[in-house]
C-alpha cells in the first residue's frame, strides 16, 4: 500500500513539473516575443546597447539591461540613459508578465504610451519613463501595487486622471515637467502611503486641495512653477513628517498659515515668487530643524522678530523682494550655521547689527536697496569664507572697516550709492574680480597706493573725491576689463601705460582735472569698446591711432580743449556707433563716413567744423574749384564700362535666379508639388525624387514635435541632405510659407542652413544641409573647458544673428542641446525652429521659459532663457532632468542660483573640467555662471538680449572683444 502511494506521489510530482515546465516555456516564449518587439521599435541606438539582444546567441536573461528571477523570467528592465530613440508599440515591455521594474529614463522615446499600461501588468512595482519625449494624455487605470511612478519631464498633456487616487500603494509620484492642465484632483489625497509628490512645472490651476491633509506620510511636496491660486491650505500643517515644502512660482495669495509651524521636521520651506501678504507667523520661527527659508519675491510685510534666534540650524535666509520694515534683528548674529543672508530690496532701516558675522559662518551677505544707516560691521568676514558682500543703495556712513581689507576670500564687493568716507583699503585682495564703491564720499591719493588685485576685472571708483595722478601700472590688475574713475579729482596727464591694460573694454576718466594730450598708447587697447575722456582739460589733437581700435563703439571727448582736425580714419571704424566731440577747438571737415554720417548737432556743437548731413547742424564745407576739362570724357567712358559689367552680371544673376524660383513638379501618382531651393548648387543636383526616396524608416535620424527628419542624398552627385517631414501641413498658412522662403536666405556659419522646401495638398517637406557631427547632448560630458567655451560663443553668435541681424527676428523656440550639432570642425551649428501655428499644439520642453509655458507665446527672451540653461549645463555637466534637483530644489536654475551664491566653485563645476579650472580661468567660469543666471532671470525684462550675451561671453573668455552689457546695478 505504501509503495502504491509513493508511486502516485512520483507521478503527481512529474505531472506538476511538466505542467510548470510547459507554462514556463510558454511565458518565456511570450517574453522573448515582447522583448524583440520592443527592440524592433527602437530606430536609433547610438551606443549599440541592444546589440546583444540576439536570441540565436544567448538567452534573454543575459541581454544588456535585463535581470531575471530564479525561474528565468524578466524581473527588471533597466535601459536608463542609453540615448535610445523610438516609439513604444502597444505589445511591448509593458506586457511582460513577471516584470517588477521598468526603468527607461533619459532616452529619446516618443509618441503616446500604450493606453493599457496600467491594466496590462499587476506585478509592476517600479515604473520610470522620465526625461523622454512621450506625449498625449496619461492613460486611465491603475496598479494598486505600484510603488514608484515617475513620468516627469516629458510632453504629457491633458488633465491628471481621476484614477490617480486608486494607486493605493504609491510612495513616489512625479508628474513634473509636463504640460498637464486643470486642477489637482482631490482623489489624489487617497494615496495615504505617498512620501514624495511633485507636480511642478506644469500648467495646473485652481487651489491646492484642502484634502491634502489626509496624506500624512508625505515628506516632500513640490507644486512649484504652475498657475495655482488661492491660499495655502492650513491642512498642510498636519503633515508632520514633511521635510521639504516647495510652492514657488505660483499665484498663491493670502497669509502664510501659522499651522506650518507644526511641521517640526521641516528642513526646507520655499514659498518665493507668489503673491503672499501679511507678516511671517511667529510659529515659523519654531521650526528648529529648518536649514533653508526662502520667502523672497512676495508682498510680505512687518518686522522680523527676535524669535529668529531659535533657528539654530538655519544656513540660508532669503527674504528679499518684499516689504519688510524695521530693524534687522540682532538675533541673526547668534545663528552659528548661517551662511547666506539676502534681505535686499525691502524697507529695513536703522543700523546693521554690529556683531553680524562674528558668530555666523557667512559666505554671502546682500542687504542692498534698503534704508540702512550707520557703519558697516567690522566682523562680517570673521568666518574667513565671505566671498560676496553687497550693500549698495543704502545710507551707510563712516569708513570701510579695515578688517575687510584683509578678507582674502572676498570675490565680489558692491558698496556703491552710500555715504562712506575715508580712504579705500581694498587694494590687496587676490580673489576680488568685481569692486564697485562708486557714488560715496571716499577720498585719498590712489596713485600713492600699491595695488595687488590679480583677479580684478571690474573696478568703479566713480563719483568720489579721489585725487592724485593716474598711475595704472600700480593697479597690478592684468585682467581688468571695466575701469570707471570718472567724477573724481584726478589730475595730471593720462599715463601712457594705460595702453598696457590689454583686456580693457571700457575706460571712463570723465569729469576729472586731467590735462595734456591723449596718449597714442591707448590704441594698444584693442578690446576697448567704450572710451570716455569728457569734461577734462585735455589738449592737443585727437590721436589718429584711435582708428586702430577694431571694436571701439562709443567715443566721448567732449568738454575738453582738443584742437586740429578730426582724423579721417575715425570715420572708417565700422564698430563706432556713437561719437561726441562737442565743445572743443576742433576745425575742418567732419568725416563723411561711419558714425559721423548722421551725427547729432549736440555731439559736434562748440567747435569750428563743417560738413555732415542736415542732422549735424554744421555749415557745408567750401568746394574746390580746380576741375579738369577732361572729366566729361572720363565720366562717359567709365559709365559705358560700368554698363557692360552690369549687363554681364545681370545675365548671370537672372540665370541663377531662375534656378531658385518655385517650380511645379508632377509626381507619378498625379499629385502636384511646389518645389523651391534657396541654394543654386542644390537646385542643380537635388530632385523631387531624391526627397521622396529619403522618406524611409531606416533613414530616420530624429523625431521631435515639429516633425520627423530623414537623411537623404542626391542620386546625381551624392550630395547629402536632411528632409524634415512637417506635421499638420493643412494648418500652415500662406504667410507661413512666405516666411520659410525668407528663412532660406539666412546664412551664418553657426546655423544649419535651410536649402529648400516642397509642398502639396498631401504633405510638406523642408530640406536642410546635412551636417556631419553629433548633438551637443550626446558629447557634452566628455568635452574639455576650451571646447565648451567655443561652443558657448558659437551658439551665442548664431542667436545674436537670428535676433539682431534678421528683420523680423527669428526664434529658435526650443533652445536646447538637442538643437545644437557639433560639426567636424568642432563648431556648434544651431537648428532654428519656425513660427508656431495657432492650432498647432504647444509642447514645450524643459528649456522653454516659464512665462512662455504659461501664455504659450514664444519670444526672444524665451530663447535667452534656454541659452542660460545651456550655459549652466556646459559649466556643471547637469541637465534640467537630473533627479537630484527634485530633492532640494524646484529646478536646475534654482540649484544653480544657490550654488553660485553659497558654494565654492569646486562644489558645482563639472568634475570633467574641474582639473582645468586654474586660477587663469576660474573667473571665466564664474563670469559665465553669472551670465547664465541673468539669462534665466524670473523676470523676462531682466534677461539680457542676444547681442549682450555674445559680447559678455567674448569678454569672459577673452577670445575676442566686446563690452559686457550686464546691469551692474543688479543685486546678483
Amino acid at each position: 500500500m505504501a509503495n502504491k502511494k509513493g508511486a502516485n506521489a512520483v507521478v503527481l510530482f512529474v505531472f506538476m513539473f511538466l505542467i510548470n515546465f510547459v507554462v514556463s516555456e510558454s511565458h518565456n516564449g511570450r517574453e522573448l516575443e515582447l522583448l524583440l518587439s520592443f527592440k524592433s521599435s527602437i530606430v536609433h541606438d547610438p551606443s549599440g546597447f541592444l546589440s546583444n539582444w540576439d536570441p540565436s546567441a544567448t538567452t534573454f536573461c543575459q541581454w544588456h539591461g535585463i535581470t531575471c528571477n530564479n525561474l528565468s523570467h524578466v524581473e527588471t528592465l533597466d535601459l536608463s540613459a542609453k540615448n535610445l530613440s523610438g516609439i513604444l508599440v502597444s505589445s511591448s515591455v509593458f506586457n511582460l508578465p513577471f516584470v517588477k521594474t521598468l526603468n527607461l529614463p533619459n532616452n529619446h522615446l516618443y509618441g503616446e504610451i500604450p493606453p493599457d499600461i496600467f491594466f496590462a501588468n499587476s506585478s509592476l512595482r517600479y515604473l520610470n519613463l522620465s526625461n523622454n519625449n512621450f506625449s498625449g494624455h496619461i492613460p486611465n487605470g491603475f496598479i494598486s501595487g505600484l510603488v514608484i511612478l515617475d513620468l516627469s519631464n516629458n510632453m504629457f498633456s491633458g488633465k491628471i486622471p481621476r484614477e490617480i487616487g486608486l494607486f493605493s500603494g504609491l510612495k513616489f509620484l512625479d508628474l513634473g515637467g509636463n504640460v498637464l492642465l486643470g486642477k489637482i484632483p482631490i482623489l489624489i489625497s487617497n494615496i495615504t502611503t505617498l512620501k514624495y509628490l511633485t507636480l511642478a512645472s506644469n500648467e495646473l490651476v485652481g487651489s491646492i486641495p484642502h484634502e491634502i491633509g489626509k496624506m500624512k506620510s508625505l515628506k516632500w511636496i513640490y507644486l512649484g512653477h504652475n498657475n495655482l491660486s488661492g491660499e495655502i491650505p492650513k491642512e498642510i500643517g498636519v503633515l508632520t513628517c514633511l521635510n521639504h515644502l516647495d510652492l514657488v512660482y505660483n499665484n498663491l495669495t493670502g497669509q502664510i498659515p501659522s499651522s506650518i509651524g507644526n511641521l517640526k521636521d521641516l528642513n526646507y520651506l520655499f514659498l518665493y515668487q507668489n503673491k503672499l501678504t501679511g507678516s511671517i507667523p511667529d510659529s515659523i520661527f519654531g521650526l528648529k530643524k529648518l536649514v533653508s527659508l526662502d520667502l523672497s519675491d512676495n508682498s510680505l510685510s512687518g518686522e522680523i522678530p527676535e524669535l529668529v534666534a531659535q533657528l539654530r540650524n538655519l544656513e540660508i535666509l532669503h527674504l528679499f523682494g518684499n516689504r519688510f520694515s524695521g530693524r534687522i534683528p540682532n538675533a541673526l548674529t547668534s545663528l552659528p550655521n548661517l551662511q547666506v543672508l539676502q534681505l535686499w530690496s525691502n524697507r529695513f532701516s536703522g543700523q546693521i547689527p554690529q556683531s553680524l558675522g562674528r558668530y555666523n559662518n557667512l559666505t554671502v551677505v546682500d542687504l542692498s536697496t534698503n534704508n540702512l544707516s550707520g557703519r558697516i560691521p567690522d566682523g562680517l568676514c570673521s568666518s574667513g569664507r565671505l566671498f560676496k558682500l553687497i550693500l549698495f543703495s543704502n545710507s551707510l556712513e563712516g569708513e570701510i572697516p579695515r578688517n575687510l581689507s584683509t578678507c582674502t576670500s572676498l570675490q565680489r564687493v558692491r558698496l556703491q550709492n552710500n555715504r562712506l568716507v575715508g580712504e579705500l583699503s581694498f587694494t590687496k585682495l587676490p580673489l576680488v574680480y568685481f569692486l564697485d564703491v562708486s557714488n560715496n564720499n571716499l577720498s585719498g591719493n590712489i596713485g600713492e597706493q600699491n595695488w595687488d588685485m590679480p583677479s580684478l576685472e571690474m573696478l568703479s571708483l566713480a563719483g568720489n573725491r579721489f585725487s592724485g595722478k593716474l598711475l595704472p601700472h600700480l593697479l597690478n590688475a592684468p585682467k581688468i576689463e571695466f575701469l570707471d574713475l570718472s567724477g573724481n579729482e584726478f589730475s595730471g596727464t593720462i599715463n601712457p601705460r594705460f595702453g598696457t591694460l590689454t583686456e580693457l573694454m571700457q575706460l571712463s576718466l570723465s569729469e576729472n582735472k586731467l590735462s595734456g594730450e591723449i596718449p597714442e598708447d591707448l590704441s594698444s587697447c584693442k578690446k576697448l569698446v567704450r572710451l570716455d575722456l569728457s569734461h577734462n582739460q585735455l589738449s592737443g589733437q585727437i590721436p589718429s591711432g584711435l582708428a586702430d581700435m577694431p571694436v571701439l563703439g562709443h567715443l566721448d571727448l567732449s568738454e575738453n580743449r582738443l584742437s586740429g582736425e578730426i582724423p579721417a580714419k575715425l570715420g572708417q571704424i565700422e564698430s563706432l556707433v556713437q561719437v561726441n566731440i562737442s565743445y572743443n577747438h576742433l576745425t575742418g571737415a567732419l568725416p563723411s563716413t561711419g558714425a559721423f554720417l548722421a551725427i547729432k548737432e549736440s555731439a559736434v556743437a562748440g567747435n569750428d567744423l563743417c560738413g555732415g548731413d542736415t542732422t549735424s547742424g554744421l555749415p557745408p564745407c567750401k568746394k574746390l574749384k580746380n576741375r579738369a576739362n577732361w572729366w566729361p570724357f572720363m565720366a562717359c567712358s567709365f559709365a559705358g564700362l560700368l554698363l557692360l559689367v552690369i549687363t554681364g552680371f545681370g545675365f548671370l544673376f537672372m540665370r541663377g535666379r531662375n534656378n531658385l524660383e518655385p517650380k511645379r513638379v508632377e509626381k507619378g501618382d498625379g499629385s502636384i508639388w511646389e518645389l523651391q531651393f534657396f541654394d543654386p548648387k542644390v537646385s542643380k543636383s537635388v530632385t523631387m525624387d531624391d526627397i521622396t526616396l529619403s522618406l524611409k524608416e531606416s533613414n530616420v535620424i530624429s523625431r521631435c514635435k515639429e516633425g520627423v527628419s530623414f537623411k537623404g542624398k542626391s542620386v546625381s552627385n551624392d550630395l547629402q541632405i536632411v528632409v524634415k517631414d512637417m506635421h499638420h501641413v493643412s494648418s500652415f498658412t500662406a504667410s507661413f510659407w512666405s516666411e520659410i522662403t525668407e528663412f532660406g536666405k539666412l546664412q551664418h556659419p553657426n546655423l544649419v542652413k535651410l536649402i529648400g522646401k516642397c509642398r502639396s495638398d498631401k504633405g510638406a517637406y523642408l530640406v536642410y544641409e546635412y551636417v556631419e557631427g553629433k548633438l551637443l547632448s550626446e558629447i557634452l560630458g566628455n568635452l574639455s573647458w576650451e571646447r565648451r567655451w567655443k561652443i558657448a560663443i558659437g551658439t551665442a553668435k548664431a542667436l545674436r544673428f537670428l535676433h539682431s541681424r534678421c528683420s523680423p527676428s527669428v526664434l529658435v523656440g526650443d533652445m536646447s542641446p538637442e538643437r545644437i550639432i557639433i560639426d567636424a570642425k568642432d563648431e556648434p551649428r544651431l537648428q532654428f525652429i519656425f513660427p508656431f501655428v495657432d492650432n498647432q499644439p504647444f509642447l514645450p520642453s524643459s528649456y522653454v521659459a516659464p512665462e512662455a509655458r504659461e501664455n504659450k507665446k514664444m519670444n526672444e527672451k524665451s530663447d535667452i532663457y534656454g541659452m542660460g540653461l545651456i550655459l549652466i549645463e556646459l559649466l556643471t555637466g547637469k541637465t534640467p532632468a537630473d533627479a537630484e534637483f527634485k530633492v532640494q530644489y524646484s529646478s536646475m536654475v534654482e540649484w544653480a542660483r544657490y550654488c553660485y551664491s553659497d558654494c565654492h566653485l569646486d562644489m558645482w563645476v563639472d568634475p570633467v573640467i574641474k582639473s582645468q579650472a586654474s586660477i587663469n580661468n576660474q573667473n571665466q567660469i564664474v563670469a559665465a555662471m553669472n551670465l547664465a543666471l541673468h539669462c534665466t532671470a524670473g523676470d523676462p525684462t531682466a534677461r539680457p538680449c542676444a547681442a549682450d550675451v555674445f559680447e559678455t561671453l567674448k569678454s569672459a573668455f577673452r577670445t575676442s572683444s566686446c563690452l559686457p552689457s550686464l546691469n551692474f546695478s543688479s543685486p546678483v
